[in-house]
């Protein structure tokens, strides 16, 4: 059934919709816009706002304050200095025969490793702390633990206490695992990006009226009960009310309307919309935190922190293995210590620490997402948010968004009928009396008027605004508008025109007259159906997702009821889409993904404007229609770049082959471990058996390259038949 969350707005309607019609739209109600919208329903993860500043110091945030280009510079720099490191690792020459001796390489080992350890470790030094102080062990505290241990063994061996050169090893370790982070912290979306693009929709400037006069002032200067003169073309600065002037506006990136509404006087406007095809003037009042797009900021910042809750696989795989390679290593110094000497005890221990370093873990899934994001791209599917690419798999509901993701957000004509001339001569007179007008619809029906064989040559065109235009057209007077403007001229229609406009406006189309007017007499000669063109590629869309499993698929839109079940129609009501929601506010698409995951459904919205910013954060999975605005796409975690929503199905299908390679790596690097620490620790020295330091570097290494190689098998993914 179709839901219109929003009874009792004043969505008239959408015959009355259009451009031409004085009718009055609908109005933002700041109270839906309360920073709170959506709290208190389950949403299938953890919305709880109290944990964002725990989690934001302790949990899997870690990387708080950290950037890509810091872990960039970093690890280009260690590994410069890593390779003379391990060049000059005697461990090294005896494996490959090969002699290095000049003055001063003894301390090549320290001085450099000492650099990197302290340079290049630094991040994890400090959040080992972090994590040791929260009593939340993780991967930070077990590499910081690592390379520890490796460093104090070095330096110990340095200055003649152990036989312990761990220098080569503990450089390696620090520049893999700065790799892996780097890697990791570029598929990290960035959160701040969505509120710094909802924030460029507001103008810098706003011209002010004083006496008369009109003086340019900033945005941040304007007060309550001022008044502003809004251009055609140009963005509302602040809500407030029209009190001189009509246009229409168009506010599809604010509520969701496909089409420009008209606003005239005493009616309320929102900042950040634009008035299309007349000035305004507007009594400011509401700014700052007050105004409609601040409500959408907080839905989208309050969203985005709820939506990064979900623990990473490898830190729960170094959470254990912290505590198992600090049990073994305190058994292993206790039992060596015990049966045999504290100099055993000491290399035995330092063995099991140095090879629990995670290198493959460390790696694991960091190369599995820079592999699937590279995968993903020659797709055109961008890969914003690690997280959201793991939690695509589980995805059981697909909201789309209607205007410019299953449609193409452009009408284009789609009926015309006449009454005592044919559909051509409808189409040649109203392209021409509408070429001069730059309103959307005006330019689908000059557009479909030079597609079916041209229009005539209009003169004396004239802007009727709120209501339609007007012009002359070998020598007679025409006129296209709607409803508005057939009463206003009291115009005779047709029953045959009448009739045809019902049917086309119970599905939800935009219907014009073209009115031929004689004096005060004016008389339907024609008329046309302007719709929402759904992109031809959408119902694919839908039975791509049916055939992947997706229970179920939704549709929403702040479009009347009319037009949302025409388009639910075109792409199977029932059988392709499920559910819709109609008439919908910002803040209401927020709340109809948490009403999903309140039924225990995990969500995956899919939209391009602003009004979806806030649904993309909440949802499960926020996916955004390139073509879309950058709030949009800020916003989501995957973007379509091709603003194809068949690629939506791609994104389950490389959710599910990354997860498998994730799993697959995870398990090897931990297998490893759970190998390798005992025979560390010495398991099988009864049976003769001890596994050296140099060995366990080997296997360390080892166990790497599988697991970067079983990461590159993810290039054979296919995501689309043909690609």
């Amino acid at each position: 059934m179709v839901k219109a969350t929003q009874h009792g707005q004043d969505h008239h309607h959408p015959g009355d919709e259009h451009h031409h019609d004085g009718h009055p739209a609908q109005t933002v109600d700041h109270a839906t816009h309360d920073g709170d919208a959506g709290h208190g329903q389950p949403t299938g993860h953890d919305t709880h706002s109290g944990h964002a500043d725990h989690e934001a110091h302790g949990g899997h945030d870690k990387h708080a304050g950290h950037d890509p280009e810091m872990f960039r510079q970093k690890f280009w720099l260690s590994l410069l200095l890593t390779l003379p490191i391990v060049a000059t690792s005697h461990m090294v020459m005896d494996w490959f025969g090969y002699t290095l001796d000049f003055p001063g390489m003894s301390w090549v080992g320290p001085v450099l490793g000492s650099f990197v350890f302290f340079y290049g470790g630094w991040p994890f030094l400090v959040g080992g702390v972090r994590e040791a102080r929260d009593r939340a062990p993780g991967m930070m505290l077990l590499i910081s633990m690592a390379i520890t241990v490796a460093y104090v063994a070095s330096l110990a061996t340095s200055l003649g206490a152990f036989d312990l050169d761990f220098w080569w090893e503990l450089a390696a370790l620090v520049t893999i695992m700065l790799l892996g982070h780097w890697q990791e912290m570029k598929a990290i979306g960035q959160a701040q990006g969505a509120l710094a693009a909802l924030a460029a929709l507001l103008p810098d400037d706003a011209d002010r009226v004083t006496d008369d006069a009109v003086e340019t002032v900033s945005v941040s200067d304007l007060r309550l009960g001022d008044v502003v003169l809004v251009r055609s073309g140009a963005r509302v600065p602040a809500d407030g009310e029209i009190v001189d002037g009509a246009a229409e506006l168009d506010e599809s990136m604010i509520t969701g309307e496909s089409r420009p509404v008209s606003r005239t006087l005493g009616d309320r406007v929102v900042a950040g919309t634009v008035a299309t095809d007349s000035a305004i003037r507007v009594r400011v009042d509401a700014i700052g935190d007050d105004t409609a797009l601040a409500g959408i900021q907080r839905l989208v910042s309050e969203a985005q922190q709820s939506s990064g809750r979900a623990q990473v696989l490898a830190d729960r795989f170094a959470a254990m293995l912290f505590y198992i390679a600090t049990a073994a290593a305190l058994v292993t110094f206790l039992a060596w210590w015990a049966f045999g000497t504290l100099s055993e005890s000491v290399v035995r221990t330092v063995t099991v620490l140095v090879i629990a370093c995670p290198h493959a873990l460390g790696l694991a899934i960091p190369l599995v997402i820079a592999l699937s994001t590279a995968v993903a791209a020659k797709a055109g599917i961008l890969v914003k948010d690690r997280l959201a690419l793991e939690r695509m798999r589980t995805v059981q509901a697909v909201l789309f968004d209607k205007t410019g993701t299953l449609t193409k957000g452009e009408h284009v004509v789609t009926g015309i009928a006449g009454y005592g001339t044919d559909e051509r001569e409808v189409l040649r007179i109203a392209g021409a009396v509408e070429a001069d007008s730059e309103h959307p619809l005006a330019r689908a029906m000059v557009t479909a008027a030079d597609q079916r064989g041209g229009r005539a040559k209009a003169s004396d065109f004239k802007s009727l605004t709120g209501r339609g235009v007007q012009a002359s057209v070998e020598g007679a007077t025409y006129a296209v508008g709607g409803p508005a403007l057939l009463r206003e001229l009291d115009a005779t229609v047709p029953a045959v025109l009448r009739d045809r406009a019902e049917e086309w406006s119970e599905r939800g189309a935009a219907v014009l007259y073209l009115l031929r007017v004689e004096g005060s007499m004016a008389a339907a000669t024609g008329a046309i159906a302007l719709e929402d063109e759904v992109r031809p590629e959408a119902r694919e869309a839908v039975e791509q997702l049916r055939a992947a499993g997706v229970a179920k698929i939704v549709m929403i839109t702040g479009d009347a009821e009319p037009v949302a079940r025409a388009v639910a129609a075109d792409l199977g009501f029932r059988d392709g889409i499920d559910e819709v929601f109609a008439e919908v506010l910002p803040a209401d698409k927020d709340k109809a993904v948490s009403e999903l995951q309140s039924r225990g459904l995990t969500v995956a919205m899919v939209g391009d404007g602003v009004n979806d910013a806030p649904a993309l954060a909440r949802a499960d999975v926020g996916i955004a229609i390139g073509a879309g605005t950058d709030v949009a796409i800020e916003s989501a975690g995957v973007v379509l770049a091709s603003s194809d929503p068949r690629g939506v199905t791609g994104v389950i299908r490389l959710s599910k082959a990354s997860y498998r390679k994730m799993i697959q790596n995870l398990a090897w690097a931990a297998g490893y471990n759970v190998v390798a620490i005992p025979l560390a620790a010495g398991a099988l020295a009864w049976a003769g058996f001890t596994l050296s330091p140099a060995v366990g570097a080997v296997l360390m290494s080892a166990s790497t390259i599988v697991v970067a190689a079983n990461a590159q098998l993810l290039r054979r993914v296919r995501l689309t038949p043909d690609r």
